[in-house]
């Protein structure tokens, strides 16, 4: 080709005659000789430098008719040479034609490594091969451009690209034209996608679609109805010439599981909505436990802590309220539901009253989607269980102690209660009582007669519960009536007294008459219920010979049946037993049943018990010699104190207040 341009121009020289060739105008001739020479060297260059040929792109451009088409030269890079040091120069030739590819208004725009097609048509297709040159190298590499023309009745284009959404989830398309927003990006010029779904125009932030990193397109919860074409227009202004550039994804919905590759939207397990409760003053923390559903690929997670709508980015342990670093997965999962864990800590230094009743929320979102999880704070309730088991620690120690105190000081309490408040107590006089007690004890001649007991009831007693307490006794041998009958005076007067103080010692109850008796009267009580006949009976059971011993005895028998059968069958007498010796157990196998019984169920006061060893009872006896000392006090004047705990037991049995009541036919009698 090179040699017929020679010839062409060594036989079109000749053929110009002289006077034409002086005629003509020199620069003209030599200009357009120039010119052809010019172009020829470039052709021929392209054909015949030995450029390094690097293999065509394998990737191709597509177009359409009226779009713009942007083909891109790979030869300017690290790769290929130094191209930040070494200087280069860049052309762009048609292959078809060999021209090289020039500005043309309206259709072509030539940049550096970029050639522009502003308004493709059905016979830019070819390929187009860029060269570039350096001063010691040159490096050519060819580029197809397929213009397709459009299918009738579709608004996409003929090439689509596929791309897949997730089903159930919040997946994205990306549109393919990113390097054209990059390229107008360098150049300054400003572009605008718009999104169709076949041929309807998507608007952002409608239904279920939003546009989002200006190239992709975000579906909420991707269903199969999402199976669909979509496609993405790229608009702008360059060489004068507003265009666009159009792809088409073809958009296939598949399942998580069935996928070799998915990743779908994080959950968040903690927290949880819950309500955690925690002390004022204290530290807190509060981890956001997320799992992320995903095989393959990792995506990015954003974890972050919400107070208030406020973002927590802080993670300096300086600052009260602070979380922790992004930390990489901590743990996966290949069962069920493969993916992998993640966390971040929400950590409180000394709550604040303003910290409670406020949600703290965790976010967790990822390119799949958005999920939330929150907590409220609220002040811990207060530990009732500490002081309701001292409350009741306390309470039974209380008790305890006050059972114990009772028990051991049960007749101080008792005493100081009926003299602190004696408004509580009924009052005596009313209640139809002529004696507060009535005193039975073995008479002179009767069985178990003791001169010391009968000393301990005619003078000791009196001294005690008369003179210092003011109590009014009924003491047989000093009380009685003179002529009155047995009977009468027993019965009269037990009637008449609220309490009847049966003394004994060891030998009132085991002479054999005495036994036998008692035993008969015990029968007596069993079978007969009115004390009256129980008398009568008795006196059918005695026999008298005349004898002072009987009538004592049988008086003492009499005491005792009437006492046991009002305190034990009726319940209108209490019999107050006062034990002057220690009983032993072969000495109580005599006494009658029912002050065994009697003894058993309510005790005895024990005088002996209150005794030293070496007095035991005897010393309730205030002897002769002691009166005689002009009221000083003795070893035995203790025991005639009424604070003394004998006698504190007996006023315990004793009715409330004791007083004398004056009866004037009573003492009618008694002056005679």
């Amino acid at each position: 080709m090179a040699v017929a341009g020679w010839v062409f121009l060594l036989v079109a020289l000749p053929s110009l005659s002289f006077a034409e060739a002086h005629s003509m105008d020199l620069s003209l001739t030599l200009g357009s000789l120039m010119v052809f020479l010019g172009l020829h060297g470039i052709h021929t260059g392209f054909v015949q430098d030995s450029c390094t040929d690097h293999k065509p792109q394998f990737q191709r451009v597509y177009s359409v008719p009226g779009d713009m088409a942007m083909l891109n030269s790979n030869l300017v890079s690290p790769e290929v040479f130094n191209f930040t040091a070494i200087p280069y120069n860049i052309t762009w030739y048609d292959s078809k034609t060999g021209q090289e590819m020039s500005n043309q208004t309206g259709r072509i725009l030539v940049r550096g490594e970029t050639l522009w097609f502003l308004n493709a048509t059905l016979n830019d297709t070819g390929e187009y091969v860029s060269i570039v040159r350096t001063p010691t190298q040159c490096y050519k590499q060819a580029t197809r451009l397929v213009v397709n023309q459009k299918v009738a009745g579709e608004c996409g284009r003929p090439v689509k690209a596929r791309q897949t959404l997730t089903k159930g989830v919040t997946d994205k398309l990306s549109c393919p034209l990113k390097d054209f927003m990059n390229t107008l990006d360098s150049y300054n010029i400003t572009s605008s996608i718009k999104w169709y779904r076949g041929c309807v125009p998507i608007v952002d932030e409608t239904g279920k679609y939003s546009y989002m990193d200006r190239n992709k397109l975000k579906i909420d919860g991707v269903q199969d109805q999402n199976n669909s074409s979509y496609t993405c227009t790229l608009t702008f202004t360059l060489g004068g010439i507003t265009g666009s550039v159009s792809e088409t994804i073809e958009a296939w919905v598949t399942v998580a599981c069935l996928s070799e590759e998915y990743c779908l939207v994080p959950q968040v397990h903690e927290p949880a909505n819950e309500i955690i409760k925690a002390a004022i003053a204290s530290n807190f923390t509060k981890r956001c436990l997320v799992f992320v559903p995903c095989v393959g690929r990792m995506p990015f997670v954003d974890m972050i802590w919400l107070v208030k709508g406020d973002f927590i980015f802080t993670t300096n342990p300086s600052d009260r309220v602070y979380t922790s670093e992004e930390r990489p997965p901590v743990w996966s999962q290949e069962v069920a539901l493969k993916g992998v864990w993640m966390e971040r800590l929400l950590m409180i230094s000394g709550l604040r009253e303003e910290d409670f009743n406020i949600n703290y929320t965790c976010q967790a979102c990822s390119d799949r989607g958005c999920s939330r999880g929150y907590f409220t704070l609220l002040p811990e309730d207060p530990n009732i269980l500490l002081p309701i088991g001292l409350v009741l620690c306390g309470l039974m120690v209380l008790f305890i102690s006050s059972f114990i105190i009772y028990y051991l000081f049960k007749v101080d309490i008792v005493l100081w209660f009926r003299r602190a408040f004696p408004v509580l107590y009924t009052n005596k006089d009313l209640d139809g009582k002529l004696y507060d007690a009535y005193v039975a004890y073995p008479l002179p001649c009767a069985a178990g007669y003791s001169k010391d007991v009968e000393a301990f009831s005619i003078q000791t007693l009196p001294q005690v519960l008369e003179q210092s307490c003011g109590y009014k006794l009924f003491i047989p041998g000093r009380d009685c009536l003179p002529g009155q009958s047995i009977v009468d005076s027993v019965e009269e007067n037990i009637q008449a007294s609220c309490r009847l103080l049966l003394i004994y010692t060891a030998s009132s109850f085991t002479s054999k008459r005495h036994t036998s008796s008692t035993s008969s009267n015990n029968n007596i009580i069993s079978k007969n219920s009115n004390s009256s006949e129980n008398t009568e009976s008795m006196m059918n059971n005695t026999i008298f010979d005349g004898s002072e011993q009987v009538y004592e005895d049988t008086r003492q028998q009499l005491e005792c049946v009437a006492a046991m059968h009002r305190a034990l069958l009726e319940g209108s007498l209490k019999v107050v037993l006062v034990e002057l010796e220690e009983i032993t157990p072969a000495q109580l196998a005599l006494f009658p049943e029912s002050v065994r019984h009697l003894r058993t169920k309510q005790g005895a006061v024990c005088w002996w018990k209150y005794q030293r060893p070496t007095q035991r009872w005897r010393t309730c006896l205030r002897r002769r010699e002691d009166e005689e000392k002009d009221g000083q006090d003795t070893d035995f004047s203790p025991s005639l104190s009424p604070s003394f705990k004998f006698w504190k037991e007996i006023r315990y049995h004793m009715p409330v207040r004791g007083k004398r009541v004056v009866h004037p036919e009573r003492t009618a009698l008694l002056n005679l």
